[in-house]
């Protein structure tokens, strides 16, 4: 699934994150900040954030970077999606075999199924909600001499917490106290099936079905019983 704000939302949010001094990378400094458009292309220009080791941010590190960036987000009230726009993308998609020609009917089954569940699940906790980034795992930080920076602000979307802790890795979700129960597997759960979907549909991640859906049939088990979660 392709789920991304426009340029110019990710601008604006990226210059009105800065004011509160959270952790992202910054727009370039000596450049207007706007979007710009050259021979048909649309362009964003970012501040060079040169990493540093270790490549891979330290658990502490990255955790007190997520903290701070949501208490920026409390900060502001930009118009974003709400997560659940996700989830019935996500059911469309399943549900167009043209869109999806890779799924067999057992696995078109079971992700229209469970994505059912899960959102009647997300929909009966009531969670208190605000901004997000909508995906800050690994890949959308960088270890900079500033410390941890989150890019790719085109996800941000309104939600509870939960649902970005969700893309936390395991080695990072005690530092941050995010007890792994049943509220939280079944946000795992969401991310997991999207991560699927995407898999069948989009050419650039593509991987065989069978592979996908299996690693799949695990969050299922997860939201089940909390016990199983893993990962």
């Amino acid at each position: 699934m392709a789920y991304q704000a426009s340029p110019e939302f990710e601008v604006e949010l990226a210059r009105r994150l800065a004011e509160t001094e959270s952790p992202v990378a910054a727009l370039e400094p000596q450049a207007e900040p706007r979007v710009y458009v050259r021979d048909g292309f649309v362009v964003n220009l970012w501040t060079h954030h040169e990493s540093v080791p270790p490549r891979e941010v330290p658990a502490a590190d990255y955790a007190h970077a997520l903290k701070r960036l949501h208490a920026g987000m409390r900060q502001i009230d930009p118009t974003t999606p709400h997560f659940t726009d996700r989830v019935a993308e996500a059911q469309q998609l399943v549900a167009n075999r043209e869109q999806t020609p890779a799924l067999v009917d057992a696995d078109r089954e079971l992700l229209s199924n469970t994505l059912q569940s899960l959102r009647r699940a997300i929909g009966e906790r009531g969670a208190a909600e605000q901004v997000l980034h909508g995906e800050p795992h690994p890949g959308n930080v960088l270890n900079t001499k500033n410390g941890p920076l989150f890019i790719d602000l085109e996800t941000c979307c309104r939600g509870p917490v939960e649902f970005d802790l969700a893309h936390v890795p395991k080695r990072s979700a005690s530092a941050i106290r995010a007890v792994i129960d049943r509220g939280m597997c079944v946000f795992r759960g969401a991310r997991t099936t999207g991560f699927c979907i995407t898999c069948t549909t989009d050419p650039r991640r593509r991987v065989p079905p069978p592979r996908s859906i299996q690693r799949f049939r695990g969050w299922i088990d997860c939201t089940r019983e909390p016990s199983l979660c893993t990962a």
